[in-house]
């Protein structure tokens, strides 16, 4: 027992150090060299050119958005402009354009059938339901006439009753509307501040330029039926059913070139696709009303269900500039990653190789304590006690102690 722990005292009070071993093998070498390559090729071309790594980035992209859209619509032989149709009305980033309402007029609050022909009824206590609240009020438990045909559950809200299952038309003329788009960024870290309005744009471009991703690809005033068309949907349907689109404007800035090269990016998308695909509620709508009193102060109010395109103006981007921190920090990693190789080698030699006995036996060596005598001339050459059994033929350095094996 107590030798087994002097043993294990032993052992840990030991010291390992690094021994050369020069193999002169060309299938080593060119794994060898071929991993180097590879690794500082990764380094050089993906990690330094490609991700910049020796510049530090600020994500922290501040922003502001202003949206102004113009056009005139014929909508129920009615003129509609601007402030008909965009909601809401300050120009923020996310607003929709309404291409079809369902109007319900000259509600006021009492007591109505309900027009839902799931709550049609027979007597009163089949409108006596868990849950007494429905799409056009509250229940009260009657059974009344809805017309001479049939009954339905009576609720209290607003009469009468919204029905929006009519078909109705929708405003085409969205599709020739012009949305304009002034946006402003600005990178804290650096103190970069920069628009989407570029010095060269002048006033007179302005009034005749239409964004195209290639010919005009930073001009602010964008076609609605072309933003629709660069998402890749149908204006006609989406109109119909109403939908999210999302613009963005991406901002990927080297600062290590001079502010003219800093410039917006555009690109286009449906944001609700997954719900287009739905059976329970695809599209876009929502409703509002406008209040009115008569004269004996009995209000009123006219509901409208609006079917639009919501457009959401999202802003995104970074910058980056040279900085001495991440580019020393990513030499380093490249300069110890080019010892994967080594690694590599070992394994290859110590298990696959031909010859792998040898090199394990010149790779790893045992030196007792008795073997460091101060008696030993310091002008010797240091050989190692093991042999190659003559298959191969072993040189000593005298100028770094690497012991050379031929494979």
């Amino acid at each position: 027992m107590l030798s087994s722990s002097m043993t294990c005292v032993a052992n840990f009070f030991t010291y390992e150090t690094t021994k050369s071993v020069v193999v002169k093998s060309w299938t080593i070498g060119v794994i060898n060299r071929a991993v180097q390559l590879l690794i500082i090729s990764y380094f050089i071309g993906w990690v330094f050119l490609h991700e910049k790594a020796y510049q530090i980035r600020d994500t922290s992209i501040e922003s502001s958005v202003v949206t102004k859209v113009k056009g005139f619509g014929n909508y129920s032989n009615r003129i509609m402009d601007t402030a008909d149709y965009v909601t809401p009305p300050q120009g923020t980033s996310v607003f929709v354009i309404i291409t079809k309402l369902i109007v319900t007029e000259n509600q006021v609050q009492g007591f109505c059938p309900e027009n839902n022909l799931r709550y049609q009824c027979t007597s009163d206590s089949e409108c006596k339901k868990p849950v007494s609240i429905t799409g056009g009020g509250i229940l009260t438990g009657q059974c009344v006439n809805f017309n001479a045909t049939f009954r339905t559950c009576q609720i209290q809200g607003w009469c009468p009753a919204e029905m929006d299952n009519v078909d109705v038309p929708v405003m085409l003329e969205a599709e020739n509307f012009t949305l304009f788009i002034k946006n402003s960024i600005r990178f804290p870290l650096f103190d970069f501040e920069k628009g989407n309005l570029l010095p060269n744009i002048t006033a007179e471009d302005i009034q005749k330029c239409h964004f195209h991703p290639l010919k005009q690809p930073f001009c602010p005033i964008l076609r609605l039926g072309d933003i629709v068309k660069f998402a890749g949907q149908n204006f006609t349907s989406l109109a119909r059913t109403g939908g999210i689109i999302g613009i963005k404007i991406g901002w990927v800035c080297d600062l290590d070139h001079s502010w003219e090269h800093c410039i917006p990016s555009y690109s286009f998308s449906r944001l609700d696709s997954v719900s287009e695909k739905s059976k329970v509620s695809s599209g876009y709508n929502f409703r509002y009303a406008k209040y009115y009193k008569q004269e004996n102060g009995t209000e009123f109010r006219t509901l409208m269900k609006a079917y639009g395109i919501r457009f959401d103006v999202l802003v995104y981007g970074n910058a980056g500039k040279f900085n001495i921190i991440p580019t020393l920090i990513n030499c380093v990693a490249a300069f110890t990653s080019v010892g994967v190789g080594t690694v590599l080698c070992d394994i290859i030699l110590l298990n696959f190789l031909k010859g792998a006995d040898q090199y394990k036996a010149k790779k790893f060596e045992e030196v007792s304590e008795m073997v460091l005598r101060p008696n030993v001339p310091s002008s010797s050459m240091f050989r190692s006690d093991q042999t190659l059994g003559g298959r191969c033929e072993e040189k000593q350095s005298t100028d770094s102690g690497a012991y050379s094996i031929g494979l």
